[in-house]
């Protein structure tokens, strides 16, 4: 019988191929579950940002609405181009482990057929019966008679391998048909996409365009903007420094240069605080219903007016009306502010933490409540000129402003 050597070779083939293909599926189901949440943010970007009529919004407000819906847009391309792609290795791992199945039933029939061949020169009973009583002794009788159970027994096992190689053969087959269909779809599905994504972006060349003609008044009303926003942020430090100032005080600290920016806190407080910075990344949102961020934390350089930079203290989350802002972490009610030139505000106090629930039109707690995670605290105010419903959540440590898409889960 012919050396299984080959054999051996191309079983050890498939197997690395299968696990690598493994790997593939397990993260073509990683893509395909981002790009369901892209086109689960661009089906929230339509609903929360683009309802209310156009002639209702500014030119800025629509240009940086279409910047958020391009961003998306041009992300959810870029995912499904590494869907198609891995695919496209998926297939061709799949001609390849299909070729190599082919070769391996190839060599096991050739095999099986020689056992054919020669269990039929040697079929009749009389042949296996003489084969035996021809036996030197009891011995090599027994032996004999072990070699015909081994011999009937891999035959056996041949017919089984081929049975199941042939499946494996016809399955990989249908996989491999489901899978360029499936590749077609996407590649139609991103076609469709880069096609309304030219119509965004001949959109927004025009709006820009009127931007470019009128750039020191929208640039003033940018920097107007962020003078407010700038106040807002000094009123929020403010009650937090005083709130610090107070911590100090009622501990018996004296005021120092290293602890008048921290907050002096208990066991329970140590405790709370670790909490939740173990909880870091784990946090849910700070709103009870859907929403997308319109605008992320830090300094930023404003896309079509490159001379204009602002600077966010948070994140600002867009959300359906009628939305509750609630508690991301358990603790403490620090304050319920109502800021000059906004709306209430909400402190929640974690150890030496405070997160901050801002422009609310309504609460529904007071100072010096406790409150569990998730917990409403009141309701997000909506826009009546431009119909949109957004909040802005910040995070500190003492004094000092945290990125809070470092805190919440998949911000």
């Amino acid at each position: 019988m012919r050396s299984n050597f080959a054999t051996y070779l191309l079983m050890g083939c498939f197997l690395f191929l299968a696990a690598s293909v493994s790997a593939q599926s397990e993260k073509q189901k990683e893509l395909e579950a981002q790009r369901q949440a892209i086109l689960q943010e661009i089906k929230q970007i339509n609903s929360l940002l683009f309802k209310t009529r156009k002639e209702e919004k500014s030119v800025l407000t629509q240009v940086e609405d279409l910047d958020q819906r391009i961003s998306a847009t041009e992300n959810l391309i870029r995912i499904t181009n590494r869907q198609a792609n891995l695919l496209t290795r998926e297939i061709n791992d799949n001609l390849t482990k299909i070729d190599n199945l082919r070769t391996e039933l190839e060599e096991l029939k050739e095999d099986y057929a020689a056992m054919i061949r020669k269990s039929y020169k040697s079929k009749s009973q009389q042949s296996r019966v003489m084969f035996l009583l021809s036996s030197e002794s009891f011995l090599q009788a027994y032996k004999r008679l072990q070699y015909m159970k081994q011999y009937a027994k891999h035959r056996k096992e041949q017919g089984e391998s081929i049975k199941e190689k042939t499946a494996q053969l016809q399955q990989l087959n249908k996989d491999l048909i489901v899978q360029k269909k499936k590749k077609e779809a996407l590649i139609a599905q991103n076609r469709k996409t880069k096609n309304e994504l030219a119509k965004e972006k001949k959109q927004q060349q025009a709006l820009v365009a009127s931007l470019k003609k009128d750039e020191g008044k929208f640039a003033a009303q940018i920097r107007e903007k962020q003078r407010k926003a700038d106040e807002i942020d000094r009123q929020i430090e403010k009650l937090i420094r005083e709130a610090i100032a107070k911590s100090n005080k009622a501990s018996g600290n004296k005021v120092d240069n290293t602890r008048e920016s921290t907050f002096a806190m208990n066991a329970e407080a140590k405790e709370l605080a670790a909490n939740f910075t173990n909880n870091k990344g784990k946090l849910p949102w700070p709103i009870t219903k859907g929403g997308v961020v319109v605008k992320t934390y830090g300094k930023h350089r404003h896309p079509q007016l490159p001379n204009v930079t602002t600077f966010n203290s948070g994140v600002e989350i867009a959300t359906e009306k009628g939305a509750q802002a609630r508690a991301v972490f358990k603790g403490v009610v620090l304050e319920i502010q109502q800021l000059k030139g906004s709306n209430k505000a909400v402190y929640v106090q974690h150890g030496n933490y405070i997160t901050v629930y801002n422009n609310l039109a309504t609460v529904t707690v007071k100072k010096g409540d406790k409150v569990a995670t998730k917990q409403p605290l009141g309701t997000v105010f909506s826009n009546p000129a431009t119909g949109k419903t957004t909040i802005k959540f910040l995070i500190y440590q003492n004094t000092n402003r945290m990125n809070p898409a470092d805190w919440i889960y998949r911000m």
